[in-house]
């Protein structure tokens, strides 16, 4: 996992977990904008998202934040 991602990845996390609280879900969708802006990073998080980590299509943000902290 790049740099980049995984500081996506926890920022994200973090302001959601802070906005909605620890049992709050989350999507791989939830790192971009609805516009495809950078399709390079889509595909590295729909790869870690799904072939590394085989991950249901929403995930609580507390486990996807540690296994961004563990990558």
């Amino acid at each position: 996992m790049t740099p980049i991602l995984k500081s996506k990845i926890i920022e994200v996390c973090d302001k959601k977990i802070a906005t909605k609280g620890e049992g709050v879900g989350i999507s791989f969708y939830a790192f971009f904008k609805n516009k495809n802006d950078d399709p390079e990073l889509l595909m590295e998080a729909a790869e870690w998202w799904i072939r590394t980590h085989q991950l249901d299509h929403f995930e609580k943000a507390m486990k996807v934040k540690a296994l961004a902290h563990s990558s």
